[in-house]
């Protein structure tokens, strides 16, 4: 809806590892990993319904990307071109794909080609996928092979 503003979740998102509330232990782990230069490939969060998977995944995306920074950082600084992209779910980067919706094999082998291509402005490429339990056993195979 245009002129609409962002939903409540949108507003209040946390948008550095420092604003997360109730998941210490996650913010710990990929804290570690950004300090010690050791971010793996892939994460899997899993959780109930609004607990910040997708705002741990956007956080760590920021981390990763931010161009204040020289180098993956605990605190992405919210207003390079980067972090606002991130932010407004706009980054060439950052792919926030809903599997609820594209669940098919067919899916799944377009974002294992759309893989190969390297960042376009920031240093790493990110995927989220949203709702991955919804993929089909066929989609979920295919995913696999990408990890």
């Amino acid at each position: 809806m245009p002129g609409a503003p962002p939903s409540l979740y949108r507003r209040h998102r946390p948008r550095t590892f420092a604003d997360v509330v109730g998941q210490e232990h996650v913010v710990r782990t990929l804290s570690n990993a950004i300090e010690r230069g050791k971010v793996h490939h892939a994460y899997l969060f899993v959780g109930s319904r609004g607990t910040g998977k997708t705002s741990m995944a956007k956080i760590l995306a920021a981390s990763l990307n931010c161009q204040a920074a020289d180098g993956p950082t605990l605190t992405p600084c919210g207003r390079c071109e980067s972090c606002t992209s991130i932010a407004g779910a706009t980054s060439l980067d950052v792919i926030e794909m809903d599997a609820a919706s594209n669940n098919s094999v067919d899916d799944i082998r377009d974002l294992r080609e759309k893989v190969a291509f390297a960042p376009v402005s920031g240093r790493h490429k990110v995927y989220i996928l949203d709702e991955a339990h919804m993929l089909s056993t066929a989609a979920w195979n295919a995913f696999l092979k990408t990890l």
